[in-house]
């Protein structure tokens, strides 16, 4: 299977690390010009450079996805530059060092923070791209969400994990609504990969009996990368899944 994105624009949300880095990298590996964006400024620069490597016009921005201002303003410098945007992957997410605690002791702010940018965010920037898609009659539109929005959530977060299954709410929705401008919408379900610090943090507070548990249980008996993950994603924003729309695909080795 040959997939090329030559020609094509594809922003990446929470791109300074992890899925999100890895994603961006394939898309641009494949001829695309890739905006990433995320809050964290040394590695979204890091990013950046190694973008460029790949495709010169390719930029990095910081950008705080539940803020929509900052979105849109990120979007209207994308269309200036370029004229359009064809693929919006939002993967922009995460637990924000939260960890576990008892219903009665989150507060709202913590409640809130893990839904401005795991669900938010994937609703300003799809609101942001929508009208150049429209246009367009064509684009592509990846959210990743977890695992845990299909089952619960291994860190016990509540706002996480209702967060992620509200994400996938929202892909099924917008594939009904954007489908007649030939605009896909779909969702990648990871399951555990050492993406990024706090994975690494979890994956170590298991200790060697609980990391061997959560490996027995995947049929593969092996965690996953994020590569795995940004191979789904080319796949999703691809002519070979032109007809794919509102789907969810667990990439988790198996359960």
């Amino acid at each position: 299977m040959n997939i090329d994105f030559n020609n094509k624009t594809v922003i990446v949300t929470g791109a300074a690390h992890g899925f999100g880095r890895a994603i961006a990298l394939a898309f641009a590996t494949r001829g695309a010009t890739v905006w990433a964006c995320d809050v964290l400024q040394t590695e979204i620069l890091d990013t950046q450079h190694l973008l460029q490597a790949q495709t010169q016009a390719s930029q990095g921005r910081v950008v705080d996805v539940g803020r929509p201002e900052q979105v849109h303003a990120m979007v209207a410098e994308l269309v200036g530059a370029t004229g359009q945007v064809d693929i919006l992957v939002n993967n922009a997410g995460g637990v924000l060092g939260q960890v576990h605690q008892p219903l009665e002791d989150v507060t709202p702010q913590q409640w809130q923070a893990i839904y401005d940018v795991n669900v938010h965010g994937a609703f300003y920037f799809s609101q942001a791209v929508a009208p150049m898609m429209k246009a367009a009659k064509r684009g592509r539109i990846i959210n990743i969400s977890s695992g845990a929005g299909l089952t619960i959530s291994l860190t016990g977060i509540q706002a996480y994990a209702s967060a992620k299954a509200a994400q996938i709410g929202l892909t099924r929705q917008l594939a009904h609504e954007l489908g007649p401008w030939n605009i896909t919408v779909n969702n990648i379900a990871p399951g555990f990969v050492l993406s990024n610090p706090a994975t690494e943090r979890q994956w170590q507070s298991y200790g060697a009996n609980g990391q061997q548990a959560l490996v027995n249980n995947i049929a593969l008996r092996r965690l996953g990368s994020p590569d795995d993950i940004a191979h789904a994603a080319l796949f999703f924003a691809s002519d070979y899944a032109g007809w794919v729309t509102g789907q969810v695909l667990s990439i988790d080795g198996g359960k």
